[in-house]
């Protein structure tokens, strides 16, 4: 039997997810995040649910005409849940000109180049080039015109903050006096005048991005940001039974638009509710980002009066919104890098809560909402997400994406000494949620772990920045599973290894519990399920 196993994987056929089949995982170390049996050796999958989790003994009844890997020591997980990602986004970026990580300028001009020749798109789209690859002088907008002289081109950084133009994408946004590097608004005057994307053209990045996600053991994510085109390709494709991941899209709401837009994402929202993906969340963009000076903060940025930034609505609008979000029974899931804006938010939510005790008679939290980012909290706000029931979700890989000089300079060493109080928050009894915010800078669920568990890069080479902060695996993986399912209002059905819940689950190459904490980006996906069926195998599990 399983030689027979092995060979399905040396071929590449996934397992289906017919009605009948019976697929056994055992002799490994099964962690379940339920509480009441936090580790098991086997797990039995039937017709897409779990129907036993328990001993190797336990398991044997279950064995004959079943599938079955012995895992021989593996480790089985619930599947990782991305809390905060930009799924299509991230994936229309796989389709354009991948300029991630070319450390020279010469090797980035020659993949604009090769891409401008392969690429005949009306702009010629593209991403990830390395500000300090070109040095102090940054890209050439001169040598950009060399190479693609006869369209506009639109090549961001990593971060998505900062494009490198030529002088036709210059001229189709109407910048002037520029050095072919854009931000802020000129960013945004050229990226408007962009083509948009096709339907076919989403469909193809849904399935790029949807292929790294189950490659890296991802079975639910939340688009933390979708807006109208990427909700029809998520529906579509789960009308037509294309997706190989659970999702749910939040849609964005400005606080100033009032009542009509609420009217108008609720209909969304129960139009296209299907098998895998929902658009019952709502996403409200409190401030912007500490390095451009936008995030809202209490006091003033370094060395610069009346500076504090400003909140993207009045909080009597937030306040409106949020209670009629809460009310229609929207997951609300705020941007709030600032410490005002999170002070802002975690108060809008408090009210809501208060309307619907006071005036609907409701004492239990009926609606989980999310703030994001927590890049500061006000020390007076750490305590506020666990008494007023709200998600706190960090991406730790930020701390090691983000320009600390850069950060220093604009916020000061006391503030910089304190960015994204995780363990804090958490200690205080907050449900924490970690993501990725991917396509930046990474979607990989394990170097995020890492990244959370140390606060310090991947090979070590930095000291860890405010290791108190530093949280535990066991935070770390209910963060990513049972957390994350708590977030998105289907716990009763993924985020633990429990009979009678869905069959999402991953098998890793080693135990990261037995694994040193620096090593633990290097461990491997090797089977990834949904509903039971495989949604990606790696083709090494042959070898075992």
């Amino acid at each position: 039997m399983r030689l027979i196993v092995i060979l399905l994987f040396a071929i590449g056929i996934a397992w289906p997810a017919a009605a009948g089949g019976t697929l056994v995982l055992r002799g490994g170390g099964v962690y379940t995040l339920d509480p009441a049996r936090p580790w098991a050796r086997a797990v039995v999958v039937r017709d897409g649910r779990i129907v036993y989790v328990g001993d190797d003994a336990g398991a044997a009844p279950y064995e004959p005409g079943a599938r079955v890997v012995r895992l021989d020591g593996l480790m089985v997980l619930p599947g990782f849940q991305d809390s905060h990602i930009h799924l299509i986004g991230g994936g229309l970026r796989l389709t354009r000109c991948q300029l991630k990580g070319l450390t020279t300028a010469e090797a980035i001009y020659a993949a604009v180049a090769a891409c401008a020749a392969k690429d005949k798109s009306a702009w010629l789209r593209g991403a990830g080039w390395a500000p300090e690859a070109f040095g102090a002088r940054g890209p050439s907008l001169a040598k950009l015109d060399q190479i693609v002289g006869d369209r506009p081109a639109f090549l961001t950084t990593e971060d998505g903050f900062t494009a490198w133009v030529n002088s036709r994408a210059l001229a189709a946004g109407g910048v002037s006096d520029s050095d072919g590097v854009v931000e802020g608004e000129a960013y945004a005057r050229i990226r408007a005048k962009a083509p948009k994307p096709s339907p076919a053209q989403y469909r193809e990045a849904l399935k790029a991005a949807s292929a790294m996600a189950n490659r890296f053991g991802i079975t639910s994510a939340v688009d933390a940001s979708a807006n109208d085109d990427a909700i029809d390709a998520y529906h579509a494709a789960d009308l037509a039974n294309e997706l190989t991941l659970r999702l749910v899209a939040a849609q964005i709401v400005d606080p100033k638009d009032g009542r009509a837009r609420i009217a108008a994402i609720m209909a969304r929202r129960d139009a296209v509710k299907g098998r895998r993906f929902r658009a019952d969340a709502a996403k409200i963009f409190l401030d912007g980002e500490l390095e451009q000076e936008t995030a809202a903060l209490s006091q003033d940025y370094a060395g610069k009066p009346n500076s504090a930034g400003r909140l993207k609505a009045d909080p009597a609008q937030i306040r409106l919104a949020v209670s009629a979000l809460n009310y229609h029974r929207f997951l609300i899931h705020m941007h709030a890098m600032g410490d005002s804006a999170v002070t802002t938010g975690l108060d809008a939510i408090a009210s809501a809560r208060e309307i619907e005790r006071d005036v609907f008679g409701v004492n239990e939290v009926r609606v989980r909402h999310q703030l994001a980012h927590l890049g500061l909290v006000a020390p007076a706000s750490l305590s506020a997400f666990a008494k007023i029931g709200v998600g706190s979700n960090f991406q730790p890989a930020f701390l090691l994406a983000d320009d600390r000089a850069a950060l220093e300079a604009v916020l000061g060493p006391q503030r910089v000494g304190r960015l994204y109080p995780t363990q804090t928050v958490a200690s205080a009894g907050a449900q924490l949620l970690i993501s990725s915010d991917w396509p930046s800078p990474t979607m990989n669920p394990l170097e995020i772990i890492q990244y959370a568990l140390t606060r310090q890069p991947l090979d070590g080479s930095k000291p860890p920045h405010q290791p108190e902060e530093r949280i535990t695996l066991t935070q770390a993986l209910a963060a990513y599973t049972i957390n994350a399912a708590w977030a998105s209002r289907s716990d009763a059905e993924t985020g633990s290894i429990v009979v009678d819940k869905r069959a999402d689950l991953v098998v890793l190459d080693r135990n990261l519990f037995e694994t040193p904490v620096g090593e633990i980006h290097k461990a491997r996906v090797l089977l990834t399920l949904l509903d039971g069926a495989s949604v990606y195998s790696d083709p090494s599990l042959a070898l075992r």
